[in-house]
């Protein structure tokens, strides 16, 4: 199932993230997803996030299939050049995965193995751009493909709180040009900047889901503020983690913020994606408190 589809007609569009083990078992990943997320649309599989080595997305994304879920393969540019990421979405299709998410990807310099040699041989607007150029029977190279091509639902994802607005909706307007069909963003804290950005992207008429955090404590939030491109969470969230550290850790404070974002974005966008961080047992909640 496309997701694109589900865009087309209207439904609000649901999905959460999760990332494979640090190893080859996948037995808990598995099972937390089909009690957690089994009533949303799709759940994204992370592609290396952080440049933390880890499984790799495609087979992780196959045992959620297998499992009965509908998997959105993350792909990043910063491992593989052309001609494997190209290897890669072919596999992906043979094996039924239809949705996918380009991203260009964090530097090596970020991760666990900070000597690693980066690729970036692709970014994320022409990794879009060779999706499309395979889902017409060609590749790179401008060698057909042998058979039918395949078909992907393409998604990307832009900063709707970055400090330059304008930046980032000259970027998503590339990334539109390029094949993109609907928007994941980075996470969103301040509801009023995600509402004044949609009110200028809704000129490239793609759906856009809004991207929710759960936030664990004050420390995580002023780390974000800090360290992450893109992200800023308000004063009055960061208070309330700390006003009560054990309500935080429990994770009521950061559920209860997820949700009032959500309530207050959802007139403007037209679906959600949680990135839950490792409370994936916590998405139920705040859907429920969101009224999802």
């Amino acid at each position: 199932m496309r997701i694109t589809e589900l865009f087309a007609n209207g439904e609000f569009v649901v999905t959460a993230e999760v990332g494979p083990p640090k190893g080859i078992h996948v037995d808990h990943l598995v099972e937390e997803a089909k009690e957690y997320l089994s009533g949303i649309t799709a759940v994204n599989v992370t592609d290396n996030q952080s440049s933390v080595m880890r499984m790799g997305s495609l087979p992780a994304c196959i045992a959620l299939k297998n499992a009965g879920l509908t998997p959105i393969l993350q792909l990043t540019c910063r491992d593989r050049n052309r001609i494997a990421l190209q290897s890669e979405l072919l596999g992906a299709a043979m094996l039924g995965i239809e949705n996918i998410l380009c991203l260009t990807g964090d530097h090596t310099k970020m991760g666990d193995h900070p000597g690693a040699k980066p690729v970036f041989d692709l970014d994320s607007v022409s990794l879009l751009h060779t999706a499309c150029q395979l889902e017409k029977g060609v590749d790179l190279g401008g060698q057909p493909l042998v058979g039918e091509p395949p078909k992907f639902a393409k998604g990307a994802v832009v900063s709707p709180c970055s400090d330059s607005v304008d930046a980032q909706l000259a970027k998503m307007e590339r990334k539109v040009m390029a094949g993109a069909e609907y928007f994941q963003t980075q996470a969103v804290f301040d509801s009023e900047r995600f509402i004044r950005f949609m009110e200028k992207a809704k000129q490239f008429g793609k759906p856009v889901q809004l991207g929710v955090i759960i936030p664990k404590s004050a420390g995580m939030a002023k780390f974000m503020n800090k360290n992450v491109a893109g992200v800023h969470v308000p004063q009055e969230m960061i208070d309330a983690l700390a006003a009560d550290k054990e309500r935080a850790k429990a994770g009521i404070t950061g559920v209860e913020i997820a949700a009032k974002i959500i309530k207050e974005c959802r007139p403007y966008c037209q679906g959600v994606h949680i990135m839950a961080l490792g409370w994936e047992s916590k998405v139920p909640e705040v859907l429920k408190l969101a009224g999802i």
